[in-house]
């Protein structure tokens, strides 16, 4: 709950929108400074019964770093939401606080499943004919090895299929050009373990101006190019709000809240982590999407595949 620039406020609205939900049907933790979401919860009329208020008294700030804020704020939302997640009092965990402490907490609390060599963040990509397109790693593996990004495409299939409902996902590779040879080192030695990869659905290498088109559903890459590609589509949103043109039906897909937040693949529970600026409705859909991956077993699904 005190996670955001707004927090607790957006985060107690977000949990009026989704318990006004028809989906809204799971107990809710609410992990916070009581003294500060209590009130909050009763201006907003949340039924207490839908919830259970667990206090944390300190709060990890932005500019702290991960590793020693997690080891020494033990009474933290973060690091008492990763003790309830790893316990099982809780099936999901979602937070949009210090993302580095989020995935520092991930990977050390949650584990990465057996076999997978390294956890990924993906971006949902607007499509021009109302499609959605899904694009990782966006910015948690900067460096890959191509055993890497053919993982990553194995968990951009599930999720396509699982949590976006796409049946029988495209999978394409980044890439300078669309044949079969092109690209840098990294793009060369992996298209061989994609093509042969029985686990895909492998449509061959996709170039950047393809991101808006119709002919793929999950395009893998490394975590260095798919931050830029992300930071871009958030610049493209900007563009759009400086001239006023938020509301057209194409360019408001852009907006962060209507996704939430991205889940972190590969690890063995529902890790959400939420952008910082994060309001009421984007609240609501990250606890949207976690119920959605408790009631689909995505994670089950990943243990499964590996």
């Amino acid at each position: 709950m005190m996670g955001g620039d707004f927090a607790p406020l957006e985060a107690v609205k977000g949990l009026q929108l989704y318990l006004e939900s028809v989906s809204g049907t799971a107990t809710v933790f609410c992990i916070g400074r009581e003294t500060e979401v209590q009130p909050l919860l009763q201006q907003f009329n949340i039924p207490q019964e839908r919830i259970k208020m667990v206090h944390a008294e300190e709060v990890i700030g932005y500019h702290e770093h991960p590793t020693k804020a997690l080891k020494e704020k033990q009474q933290s939302s973060i690091s008492i939401g990763f003790h309830l997640l790893s316990t099982g009092k809780i099936d999901a965990f979602i937070s949009a606080g210090n993302t580095g402490a989020m995935l520092v907490g991930t990977m050390f609390t949650i584990k990465v499943v057996e076999g997978i060599l390294r956890p990924s963040i993906a971006t949902i990509i607007p499509k021009l004919n109302g499609g959605t397109g899904l694009l990782l790693d966006v910015g948690l593996n900067a460096d890959c090895k191509p055993e890497q990004l053919n993982q990553f495409a194995v968990l951009g299939s599930l999720y396509a299929k699982n949590i976006l409902n796409i049946e029988n996902p495209r999978v394409c590779l980044l890439n300078v050009g669309e044949e079969e040879g092109k690209g840098n080192i990294l793009a060369q030695a992996t298209y061989p373990l994609l093509k042969e990869n029985t686990h895909i659905n492998f449509a061959g290498n996709i170039e950047g101006r393809d991101l808006i088109k119709d002919n793929y559903d999950v395009i893998v890459c490394d975590g260095f190019t798919g931050n830029v590609i992300l930071k871009l589509a958030e610049s493209i949103y900007d563009i759009a709000v400086a001239r006023e043109l938020q509301n057209d039906k194409y360019f408001h897909r852009f907006h962060y809240e209507n996704y939430g937040g991205t889940p972190v693949l590969g690890v063995s529970k529902p890790v959400i982590i939420g952008h910082g600026i994060s309001n009421d409705k984007a609240f609501k859909n990250m606890i949207e999407l976690a119920e959605k991956m408790i009631a689909s077993n995505f994670c089950d699904k990943i243990k499964g595949n590996f």
